[in-house]
């Protein structure tokens, strides 16, 4: 059976806050990408997250973002130094690797949060120190990307194995990139839009841009942002949806 993993960003919570319904996504996602302190979690997030997942067989995975909480990670910030970004990152990796060790379920892969991962597609330099980061911690990471970027060319390039990741619940560039959260249209709140989306691009291998255009993708992984309205309810239709059209979900790297 042809598969394709079902990921989330998830941990998102911070002390007494909570973001998402992580408990229910988890029973739908094959992976989950972990929030590192940055842009949101904390350590007692993080290793309740990572117990969650390791008990529901779930795959995890670092996101790291920008130093942000106050903007969730979705500031953009330009003018750090290379290397005090790769530090950074470092930081955040080692530190969900850690955890995923004390708990027993080893990390599988990175994926950047926000403004980062945004910038670093478009940015050669920025998508380097990205990876150099990743590569850094244990080159067996998975890098996940969006294609059409400088961060899947820079990841590929480094040696590091790249895992295609497409969105449920934001619409495309006639050049492969998200379109920005600031423009209307951004993001995908119809479930039947959603879905229509997503069989297009894992079962017709096509990306629909917002300028008619149909760019070809081999994706290996589908996202759905868990702090998005109804997410564990699009999570789930479009796990149903692709159930049926003979498209099973599994996660793209086992711990």
């Amino acid at each position: 059976m042809r598969t394709i993993d079902l990921n989330c960003d998830m941990g998102e919570g911070f002390g007494a806050w909570t973001v998402g319904d992580d408990a229910a996504m988890l029973d739908l996602v094959s992976s989950a990408n972990i929030a590192c302190g940055f842009h949101a979690g904390d350590p007692v997030v993080m290793r309740r997250t990572l117990e969650m997942a390791k008990a529901k067989g779930v795959s995890v995975g670092a996101h790291p973002s920008f130093a942000d909480l106050y903007g969730f990670g979705r500031r953009r910030i330009s003018g750090e130094r290379p290397e005090d970004l790769e530090a950074q990152l470092i930081y955040q990796i080692v530190a969900l690797c850690g955890m995923a060790e004390v708990v027993g379920h080893r990390m599988t892969h990175v994926k950047t949060h926000g403004a980062l991962g945004n910038m670093a597609a478009v940015d050669a330099d920025l998508a380097a120190v990205c990876v150099r980061a990743v590569a850094a911690v244990d080159p067996g990471l998975v890098y996940v990307s969006l294609p059409y970027s400088e961060t899947y060319t820079a990841a590929e390039k480094a040696g590091l194995r790249v895992a295609c990741e497409i969105y449920a619940d934001r619409t495309y560039t006639d050049r492969g990139e998200l379109t920005p959260r600031s423009q209307p249209g951004a993001v995908i709140h119809d479930p039947r839009q959603s879905l229509d989306q997503v069989l297009e691009m894992v079962v017709s291998g096509h990306i629909p841009t917002t300028g008619g255009q149909k760019l070809p993708v081999e994706a290996a992984t589908l996202c759905v942002h868990g702090d998005t309205p109804g997410a564990v309810g699009m999570a789930r239709a479009l796990k149903t949806a692709l159930e049926g059209e003979g498209v099973g979900i599994a996660p793209f790297a086992r711990a």
